[in-house]
C-alpha cells in the first residue's frame, strides 16, 4: 500500500443504499419500545445517586440547574443523533453517522470510543446497582467479601463483586434471547420507575421548605463543607462542575440510534423517540432534584442512597421501601441500557471488516450478534467485579463527548456538503451567477477592439474575492465545490477556535468570576472570533435533504452542541485524559494492524478496480474473496 493510497484508506467513506439487502436482525421495535428503552437506559444513577451527591459536593440546591444545562447539551446532540437517524437507519449509531460523512478512520476512533463508554456504563450501573442493595443492609456484603475474598491491589476493588458480574450475565442471557423479549422487560421496569418519579414529585411537595434554599452559612451554623449557603453555596463554578457530573445522567439516550435496523419505521420512530425520552428524562430529573434539596439540607444528602435517606430523615420510613423499589427497577432498566447498545456496536464494526468478522455473526433462531453479546456482557462484568465505581466514572464521559461532538460536526459537514449533479438547472444559475463560472483573468478591450488578457490578479482582487466566498456575497443558493470547501474551512476554524475559547474559559475561570481584565479581553476577542465565523457559515449555502427529521436552526445548534460538549471535555482530569490516551493506542494498533486491511470498503473498491480493468476477473476475485 503506497502512502497514497494509505491516505485514501483514511477518509474512505462507507456507501449506504437503504433501499436494498434488507437486514439480517429482527425489524419489531416501534416508537413506543424506543421510547421507554431510551428512558429506561438513562433515568437510574442520576435520579437514586447522582442528584443527591452533586448537591452535598458540587452545586447545593442549584443541582436543579446543573441537570438544565446537562440536558440541554444533551438534547442539542439528541437533535444531531435524530437527523443521522432518519438519514442512515443502520446499527452502529455515531459509528455509522461518521463512517458515512467523515470517513474510515474518524469512525473507527469514535466506535472504539463508544465501545469504551458501553463497556464502562454497564460495569458502573452493575457496581451502582451492587451498592445500593449493600446499603439497604447496612454494608453486609462488602465486609463479607472483604473478609473472605480480598484482592489487595491498588486502584482495583477491595474484593470482587460476584453480585456486580452475576446481574451482568444474567441481562447479558436475556439480550442473547432477542431484543423483543429484553424491550417487554424493560418497559415493564420503566413503566415502575417513572410511578416512582411521580411518587417522590407529589409525596415529596407535602414535606418541602424553602428555607432549605436559603440556608445562611453563620446564621444556621452551616459545616465546613458546605459552602457559603443560598442557592448557589458553590457559586456559578460549582453549578457547572455539577453539570458535567450531572452529564453522565443523560448519558444512554443514544441507544436509540443504535437500533436503526431493528426498528419498523426508524425515519420517524428515532427521532421521534430521542426527542421525546429526552424531554421526560429532563423533567424527572429537574423535579426530583427541586423536591429533594427543598425537603432537606443539601450538604447532608452525600449518602449512597440519598433519596430514601430523605424521606426517612423526614419521617416518611415507609417511602424507603417504595423508592427502594423504584430504584431497583431504574437501576435495572440502566443496565439493560447500558448494555444493550454495546455488542451493536461491535456488530457494526466486524461487519465493516474494522475488528474481528466473527463477532458479526448473528444467531438464525434469536437474531440477535450472540457471540458480540456474550463478549459484551463477559467483559463488562468482568470489570463490574475488579474495578471501584469510582476509577470505573473517570473514564465515563470522555468517549461519549466525543462522539456527541462528532456527530454535531458531521451534521454541519452534511448540510454544506456539494452533490455533483449534471442539471441543466445548475448550468443555467452558472451562465448568470459569478461564483459558479471558473476563475477568470481580468479583461479589458484596447482601443483597437482587440482583448487584452492579464494573466493574474493583483492581491488586494484576491483577498476581495476571497472575503465574498467567505460571506457568500455571490448570493449562490444551493452548495457548490467552492462553497462546500469554504464551509469545511469554516467548520475547521470554528473547531478550533471552539476548543482554545473552551480552554482559557476553564483555566482562566477565577480571573473571569473577578471581572480581571485580561481574562475578559482574551475570551471576548475569541467569542468575537467565533461569531464572526458563525455569521460567515450562516450565510453559505446548504442542501435541503427531503428527510423526516432535519436539526433546526442550522448551524447555531450543532455549533452550540460542539461548544459545551468541548468546554465539559476540559473540564475532566489529567488522568482521565492520559487513561483515554492508553486506550486509543490500543485501538489504533488493532486498526492499523487488522481494520485498515480487512475493511469491507478496501475490499469494495479493489472488486470495482479489477472488474473495471478486467470484467472476467470478477467473478474469480468474488470466489478467492
Amino acid at each position: 500500500m503506497t502512502p497514497r493510497s494509505f491516505m485514501r484508506a483514511l477518509i474512505r467513506r462507507k456507501k449506504i443504499d437503504n433501499s436494498s439487502s434488507p437486514s439480517t436482525l429482527n425489524r419489531c421495535l416501534n416508537t413506543f419500545d424506543l421510547t421507554f428503552l431510551g428512558i429506561g437506559s438513562t433515568l437510574g444513577l442520576g435520579m437514586y445517586v447522582i442528584a443527591g451527591q452533586v448537591a452535598s459536593k458540587e452545586a447545593g440546591p442549584a443541582v436543579m440547574l446543573s441537570f438544565f444545562f446537562a440536558a440541554l447539551a444533551s438534547i442539542f446532540s439528541g437533535f444531531c443523533y435524530a437527523e443521522f437517524g432518519a438519514r442512515v437507519p443502520r446499527a452502529g449509531s455515531a459509528y455509522i453517522y461518521s463512517y458515512v460523512t467523515v470517513g474510515e478512520f474518524t469512525a473507527f476512533v469514535i466506535g472504539w470510543n463508544l465501545i469504551l463508554e458501553y463497556v464502562i456504563g454497564t460495569a458502573s450501573v452493575a457496581r451502582g446497582y451492587s451498592g445500593y442493595l449493600d446499603s439497604l443492609v447496612n454494608g453486609t456484603i462488602a465486609r463479607h467479601f472483604e473478609e473472605w475474598m480480598p484482592l489487595g491491589v491498588s486502584h482495583m476493588s477491595a474484593y470482587p463483586d460476584l453480585f456486580a458480574f452475576g446481574i451482568t450475565l444474567v441481562l447479558t442471557l436475556m439480550l442473547c434471547l432477542g431484543v423483543k423479549e429484553s424491550t417487554r422487560f424493560n418497559s415493564v421496569f420503566t413503566f415502575i420507575n417513572l410511578s416512582i418519579v411521580v411518587f417522590v414529585i407529589v409525596c415529596g411537595a407535602f414535606k418541602t421548605d424553602l428555607k432549605n434554599w436559603k440556608l445562611d452559612k453563620e446564621k444556621d451554623h452551616l459545616p465546613p463543607n458546605a459552602g457559603k449557603g443560598g442557592f448557589f453555596p458553590f457559586g456559578f463554578s460549582g453549578m457547572m462542575a455539577g453539570a458535567a457530573t450531572c452529564f453522565y445522567s443523560f448519558i444512554g439516550f443514544d441507544v436509540i440510534a443504535t437500533t436503526g435496523e431493528e426498528v419498523r419505521n426508524p425515519q420517524k420512530a428515532i427521532p421521534i423517540s430521542i426527542v421525546v425520552s429526552l424531554s421526560i428524562i429532563f423533567l424527572a430529573y429537574f423535579g426530583v432534584s427541586s423536591v429533594q434539596t427543598l425537603m432537606w439540607p443539601y450538604y447532608d444528602l452525600n449518602n449512597p442512597a440519598p433519596l430514601p435517606y430523605v424521606f426517612e430523615r423526614v419521617g416518611w420510613s415507609f417511602a424507603r421501601w417504595v423508592i427502594t423499589i423504584g430504584a431497583l427497577a431504574g437501576l435495572s432498566t440502566s443496565l439493560l441500557g447500558a448494555m444493550f447498545p454495546l455488542p451493536r456496536v461491535l456488530y457494526a464494526m466486524a461487519t465493516d471488516g474494522l475488528i474481528f468478522r466473527s463477532l458479526a455473526n448473528v444467531h438464525p433462531w434469536t437474531k440477535t450478534p450472540l457471540l458480540a453479546t456474550l463478549v459484551s456482557g463477559v467483559l463488562s462484568g468482568s470489570m463490574a467485579a475488579l474495578f471501584n465505581i469510582d476509577e470505573l466514572a473517570d473514564m465515563m464521559s470522555i468517549g461519549t463527548l466525543l462522539a456527541y461532538t462528532l456527530v454535531s460536526v458531521s451534521i454541519l459537514i452534511l448540510r454544506h456538503e456539494h452533490v455533483d449533479e449534471k442539471s441543466s438547472h445548475q448550468a443555467e444559475e452558472g451562465s448568470s451567477n459569478p461564483e459558479l463560472l471558473p476563475e477568470r483573468t481580468d479583461e479589458q478591450s484596447s482601443d483597437l477592439g482587440e482583448t487584452v488578457i492579464r494573466p493574474s490578479i493583483g492581491c488586494g482582487q484576491v483577498v476581495i474575492r476571497f472575503v465574498k466566498r467567505l460571506f457568500n456575497l455571490y448570493h449562490v443558493r444551493s452548495p457548490t465545490r467552492s462553497t462546500s470547501s469554504t464551509s469545511n474551512l469554516l467548520i475547521c476554524s470554528i473547531g478550533a477556535n471552539t476548543v482554545i475559547l473552551c480552554f482559557f474559559l476553564v483555566t482562566l475561570e477565577d480571573g473571569l468570576s473577578e471581572l480581571k481584565t485580561t481574562p475578559l479581553v482574551i475570551v471576548g476577542l475569541l467569542l468575537l472570533y467565533l461569531l464572526i465565523l458563525l455569521l460567515a457559515l450562516a450565510l453559505q449555502p446548504r442542501s435541503q435533504p427531503t428527510i423526516s427529521f432535519q436539526v433546526p436552526w442550522v448551524p447555531l445548534i450543532p455549533i452550540l452542541s460542539i461548544f459545551i460538549n468541548v468546554y465539559l471535555m476540559m473540564k475532566l482530569s489529567v488522568m482521565t485524559w492520559i487513561r483515554f490516551a492508553v486506550w486509543m493506542m490500543i485501538g489504533l494498533t488493532i486498526y492499523f494492524c487488522y481494520g485498515v486491511w480487512f475493511s469491507k470498503e478496501r475490499k469494495t473498491s479493489e472488486n470495482i478496480a479489477i472488474t473495471t480493468l478486467r470484467p472476467d476477473a470478477n467473478e474469480a476475485y468474488t470466489k478467492s474473496d
